[in-house]
């Protein structure tokens, strides 16, 4: 998790980010389908906390993406239209791609569950 984490925070463009994050939810639940097995270790304050934690990043990650591809498709648009389309083309902006995580189960948020 923490390398994934790291892989992430790392990437630079975003396709390499997608690719990462990918992983990072990957890895997130297999640490939880591990904390399943052991009832003693899910019902730790700490543990607990960590996936609360967990959550709330995985929710600030998503609104980033929303937020990203908002903005995006303001740029794209503006390239696109005229007027802007001048200027986009003096400055020589160009149409970006959406951020979207390779596999499907990648763009939902993984399901947590503290209940016994």
């Amino acid at each position: 998790v923490v390398r994934a984490r790291g892989a992430a925070v790392a990437a630079t463009n975003p396709e390499a980010r997608a690719q990462a994050e990918g992983q990072l939810s990957q890895a997130l639940r297999q640490l939880f389908a591990v904390a399943e097995a052991y009832p003693e270790l899910k019902a730790s304050a700490n543990f607990q906390s960590l996936q609360g934690t967990l959550t709330d990043i995985e929710n600030n990650i998503q609104e980033a993406r929303r937020y990203y591809n908002a903005v995006v498709r303001d740029l794209n648009t503006m390239v696109d239209t005229f007027p802007s389309n001048l200027i986009a083309s003096f400055f020589r902006f160009v149409k970006r791609t959406y951020f979207e995580p390779d596999r499907p189960e990648d763009r939902q948020v993984p399901r947590v569950s503290f209940g016994s």
